[in-house]
């Protein structure tokens, strides 16, 4: 439930995210965007079956994960390039996690922003 609170509320307090939309992909608890289209699907679930580790799960085709390895080298135990995984005893470092969420959340609207900023360089070049 920690999971899925601080998702909320990262949303909430993240300008241009909106309403999350929560659903069922592949059998996990997950968080789309869908009102703002700003973000990348967010997915939480437990690792393995005897429950003792869970994951937070991004878009693999993404550069979330590895841009969080960059940011986070040492906050979290990641999963290749999709997933953070905690043990359920470890320490959670929440701003660092809020950081990432956050991230996600409006990946796509930092992907159209940095467009647009690449677009007006190239003009202002030519002119």
């Amino acid at each position: 439930m920690f999971l899925r609170q601080l998702i909320h509320d990262t949303a909430a307090e993240t300008e241009g995210v909106g309403e999350l939309e929560e659903a069922l992909r592949w059998g996990e608890p997950s968080f789309l965007t869908t009102q703002s289209k700003s973000g990348s699907l967010i997915r939480i679930n437990t690792k393995d079956a005897a429950g003792d580790r869970y994951a937070v799960f991004f878009h693999c085709q993404t550069k979330l994960v590895p841009t969080f390895r960059k940011l986070y080298p040492r906050a979290f135990t990641f999963e290749g390039d999709r997933a953070l995984v905690f043990g359920v005893d470890d320490p959670v470092p929440v701003e660092a996690l809020r950081d990432c969420i956050r991230m996600a959340l409006t990946y796509h609207q930092a992907k159209k922003d940095a467009g647009k900023v690449r677009r007006e360089a190239a003009r202002a070049r030519r002119a």
